[in-house]
Order: structure tokens, then sequence, then C-alpha cells
């Protein structure tokens, strides 16, 4: 089964797609915005999959074209059944496919399962102020500040600040659900 986007589609990860998680996240232009900064090794993805396979508060697809290019990856992590929040985090892994808009469909296309599939009521993120791309993506997809974590990253020899967005169900129903 897959979640079908306008221009992508998100499927389940499999196995066989850690060799190509494990070339993005040493990569680094890729991880520049990740909280990463270490260098993976295979082993060390693959004990990630599994821990992941145990865990079910935690939701990631791969995010592929329609002509089967799997190219990053979109999750609900830390989904809190009762309170019905999750927070989104995606990666766009293949750099010749940033830019394009498959990123803002990917966070579009999770969101209407989040909302009408999951039912939740609300889905955050964090971004750090100086992912101008990112922070673009998820205005256009309906969500709004929330708050500030002063200097909450170092990197490259300073602090970064890190933003709290969110969304609401009623929010991106009211937008048309995209």
């Amino acid at each position: 089964m897959a979640i079908l986007g306008r221009q992508i589609r998100l499927r389940a990860i499999e196995r066989s797609d850690i060799p190509t998680f494990v070339r993005w996240l040493n990569d680094p232009e890729v991880i520049k915005n990740l909280l990463l900064y270490l260098p993976i090794s295979q082993a060390q993805e693959e004990q990630w999959f599994e821990d992941y396979l145990q865990d079910t508060n935690r939701h990631i697809f791969g995010i592929e074209t329609l002509e089967g290019k799997l190219i990053g990856n979109v999750a609900l992590e830390r989904v809190n059944w009762k309170d019905r929040c999750a927070e989104l985090g995606i990666v766009i892994g293949e750099k010749d496919h940033w830019n394009k808009g498959y990123g803002t469909e990917a966070v579009r296309t999770l969101l209407g399962f989040a909302f009408r599939e999951m039912n939740l009521h609300r889905v955050s993120l964090r971004v750090f102020d100086d992912n101008v791309r990112a922070i673009r993506c998820y205005e256009k997809c309906g969500f709004q500040q929330e708050g500030c974590l002063r200097e909450a990253e170092f990197s490259n020899g300073r602090y970064r600040d890190e933003l709290v967005m969110g969304i609401l169900r009623s929010e991106f129903l009211e937008n048309g659900g995209r």
C-alpha cells in the first residue's frame, strides 16, 4: 500500500533502503539541517532500523517519485494517541530532487494521512532558523511558528536557534487539506 500525492507516493521503508539512507546520512550537505553530526555506519543504520520496527509511536515513510525512485523519507515521530499529536520530520536525500516541490508535496501528503486517516489533532516540527528552504515549505503547508528555542544547536562554530512550528487539523482542513 502506498499513500499517493500528486507527484510522489509515500511507502513503508524497507531493509533494502538502508544503503541509500547511509549514503544520504554521510553527505554533509544532506545532514546540514539534521541533528546528526557523526558519520553513520551500515551496522548503526541496521540497528536503527531494527529498533524502528519495534516502535509503535513512530511511522516513517519512504518518499518515491511516481517513477519509483526513492528520494527521501518523511516521518511522524513521538505519536501520542491520548493527545492525538505527533512530530514531523523529513529529509530529501537525493540532492538532484531539491527545490522541485517534492518536500512540500510529501509534507502535504503526510499531513492529509495524519489528519484524515490517523485522526491526529496536531502536528508539530522543529527547524533551524537558517533553514530558509524548509521554513518556506512548512509555511506553504500551513504550519505556524509557535516558539523559538534560542541557541539550541551548535554547528560550524556557532549556535543556531531552533524554531517550533505546528499545524492543527482544523487549519489544515480549512485550507482545503492541501
